[in-house]
């Protein structure tokens, strides 16, 4: 099934579900929020790749395991919100396709609900 006239939103409903809106109306309320949260997204993942390079470098292997695992948990966010604005663009290139099984992006792990994050 064509993706065609759907937008892919980048977060997911409250059941972990993709949602979809109608894509007739790239200006509409909907899309500028789904527009700003994607941009959020890819400069929250950018902020936190560089601060991650830097500790990496100023601690160079002296990361306790409390401060290792809070790192890893805001890279996964972070690579997790970046699949889903790319599903988002990817499903709105032409010939792409919409999951034929709504749940077909827990291959990716779990994702978080809502555009608050």
């Amino acid at each position: 099934m064509e993706v065609t006239g759907f937008r892919r939103l980048p977060w997911n409903g409250a059941e972990g579900q993709p949602e979809y809106i109608r894509d007739d109306n790239p200006d509409g309320p909907m899309a500028r929020l789904a527009d700003t949260v994607e941009k959020d997204q890819l400069q929250a993942g950018e902020a936190v790749l560089q601060h991650t390079r830097e500790l990496m470098t100023e601690k160079s292997g002296e990361l306790s395991p409390e401060e290792s695992n809070y790192v890893v948990n805001r890279l996964a966010e972070c690579l997790n919100d970046a699949l889903l604005v790319a599903k988002s663009r990817g499903q709105r290139t032409p010939g792409q396709q919409r999951p034929k099984n709504r749940h077909s992006s827990k291959l990716y792990g779990p994702e978080r609900s809502g555009p608050q994050g």
